[in-house]
């Protein structure tokens, strides 16, 4: 039999589904438009305007709970998704659990993770804006390979091997 917390997790997960559907938006469009338009039946009563504001801040104080179940729930399988990742891969594993620090904590690490990034991306600029001489050489290698057929010889330019014309 299901716990009252497995029944709550369940009721959450749905209502949170059904309220982010674009017929909950409609219906409570709809609902709203009811309302306006029994104004004059009412004469714009108290009573009648007491209605919609009883029943929008029970929806939203019982929502309040359901969408942060749902949102808490969602955030730790993310988590717990990204320290599966940093463990399997080059990553370092000081970065499992970063988000149990406090702010501070989080801000001194956020600036050393900027300032390694800026790092790596100015050595990367680096490495693609330097010509190496290993490169020019092999290009120059090969384009002096294509120019010459297969006995050594010169051919013009526009021959290719294998072209007899």
């Amino acid at each position: 039999m299901a716990t009252s917390q497995h029944l709550f997790t369940r009721f959450a997960s749905k209502t949170s589904d059904w309220a982010g559907r674009p017929v909950a938006f409609v219906l409570a469009v709809v609902l709203v438009a009811v309302w306006a338009a029994t104004g004059p039946l009412f004469d714009f009563s108290e009573t009648w305007q007491l209605v919609i504001n009883t029943g929008t801040t029970i929806i939203t104080f019982l929502m309040v709970f359901v969408l942060q179940n749902a949102q808490t729930r969602d955030a730790r399988a993310v988590q717990a998704k990204l320290n599966e990742i940093i463990l399997t891969s080059h990553a370092e594993n000081k970065f499992i659990g970063i988000e149990h620090l406090d702010n501070e904590d989080l801000e001194r690490l956020d600036s050393l993770v900027a300032k390694a990034a800026k790092g790596v991306h100015e050595e990367r600029t680096k490495r693609t804006s330097e010509p190496t001489n290993a490169g020019n050489e092999a290009n120059e290698q090969r384009a002096s390979a294509k120019s010459r057929s297969p006995n050594g010889k010169r051919r013009p330019p526009g021959r290719r091997p294998g072209n007899s014309t």
